[in-house]
């Protein structure tokens, strides 16, 4: 089975993603043969890579067989330590285009709308850019942690043999950034709160780092093993309103779930430090399905 190659699609500099909500009277399958109808998601076309999902329940019920074990929406907001609260915001679908330049991205996602126009409509959309080639708006290097791409479908793809195999489940999460606070703590705060260097992104030792260090809270470990995820985020917004589209994939959801739950201090009551700095606007999984079951629902003489 082969995981959509959008995933794994490094160096595209501009970014659009639109989570989409079923049109009243359209079905989940009319989505799903939509989507796949379009060219973009069984191949590079435009000058941009397309990478779809849809909300874990709609494609289990349209293709039972191709579902990740583990994979469901996210219904109810995640409380975590003090009452802090991460929204709950499912939508049913979630594509993300993503190009060389912000005219491609344009026209690709205008058209990709069109293509769907009675079955789903818009429930939010974001766009985003590389800031500084791989930071983020924090201005930490983005994605130190993530897996090479010699080994990145093992972490983000489901395994062969496994219900969806070569699908993966995404996190897809906007969070805004209070910059000006942040900025305020100086480079040494900042490295503390992260749990690494700035300008290199060394990570701290271990008797350095504090117990809600960024680096700290979002390591998932079984029995001494990493659960690793394949991030691909991006900076989004203006001058006056901006943070991170997180954009996470996984062979499971377990892994994001935990991660979050760490983040949040849901378990302890240690919640991760940049969570004063940076506030969660949205929250949403989504199954991205491999090519191959896709291509079941094209219609025929889609390649």
């Amino acid at each position: 089975m082969t995981t959509q190659p959008g995933i794994f699609a490094l160096g595209t500099p501009e970014h659009c993603y639109l989570e989409l909500d079923l049109e009243p009277g359209a079905t989940g399958a009319e989505l799903v043969r939509a989507v796949a109808g379009l060219t973009g998601p069984l191949s590079s076309v435009g000058g941009v890579n397309l990478v779809v999902g849809f909300r874990p329940e709609l494609w289990a019920e349209v293709s039972p067989a191709d579902s990740p074990a583990d994979a469901a929406g996210w219904t109810a907001d995640l409380i975590g330590a003090g009452g802090y609260r991460m929204p709950a915001t499912q939508h049913d679908a979630w594509i993300w285009i993503a190009g060389g330049n912000r005219t491609a991205v344009f026209d690709n996602a205008r058209a990709v709308l069109a293509a769907l126009s009675g079955v789903a409509a818009v429930g939010w959309e974001v766009t985003g850019w590389l800031y500084r080639h791989d930071r983020d708006l924090t201005g930490f290097v983005d994605g130190t942690e993530n897996p090479s791409l010699l080994t990145a479908a093992e972490v983000a793809a489901v395994p062969a043999g496994e219900p969806g195999a070569g699908a993966s489940i995404v996190l897809f999460q906007v969070w805004r950034h209070d910059t000006a606070s942040w900025e305020s703590l100086g480079e040494h705060g900042q490295e503390r709160m992260m749990g690494r260097t700035k300008p290199d992104s060394v990570e701290l030792p271990d008797d350095e780092q504090l117990p809600s260090a960024h680096v700290v809270r979002t390591t998932v470990e079984v029995d001494g093993e990493e659960r690793q995820i394949f991030r691909r985020n991006v900076a989004y917004g203006g001058v006056t309103d901006h943070g991170t589209a997180f954009v996470g994939f996984a062979r499971d959801q377990w892994r994001m779930t935990e991660m979050l739950r760490r983040m949040a201090g849901a378990a302890d009551g240690v919640r991760d430090g940049l969570t004063g700095f940076l506030t969660p606007l949205s929250g949403a999984y989504y199954t991205c399905p491999s090519l191959d079951a896709l291509a079941r629902f094209a219609p025929p003489g889609e390649d």
